[in-house]
């Protein structure tokens, strides 16, 4: 199941303003603003996430996990697999305090991620 998407955006404030008239009819609304990303979602979570690069950036992707053992999984299967490290597993208190993720790239240079969300 996927936790969450983000795709890369030139010019955040309008990107920013499209989504927000885009999407309204669907309900969603943003969620968390750190100037540079911004993320929507229809209720307390943000789902659908967009941050200023360069045109042809490369796009994340993350995916859930049940526990956190399947996230450190996912992490050494994708190291494994010639994955490059973009953040071993562990939490990242500045989403949620029980957020739990790791992020590889993959071949492309995409952002995969594996998050838990779970205590």
């Amino acid at each position: 199941m996927l936790d969450h998407i983000g795709i890369p955006v030139s010019d955040i404030a309008r990107s920013k303003q499209f989504f927000i008239a885009a999407l309204a009819p669907l309900g969603y609304k943003v969620i968390m603003d750190f100037g540079e990303a911004v993320g929507m979602g229809t209720d307390k979570r943000a789902d659908f996430w967009m941050g200023k690069a360069a045109p042809g950036s490369p796009s994340h992707i993350a995916f859930v996990a049940s526990d956190r053992g399947l996230v450190d999984a996912f992490y050494k299967a994708a190291i494994t697999a010639g994955g490059r490290d973009n953040g071993k597993p562990g939490i990242r208190a500045q989403y949620d305090p029980n957020y739990y993720g790791a992020f590889v790239y993959d071949p492309d240079g995409n952002n995969i991620e594996v998050v838990c969300r779970k205590a």
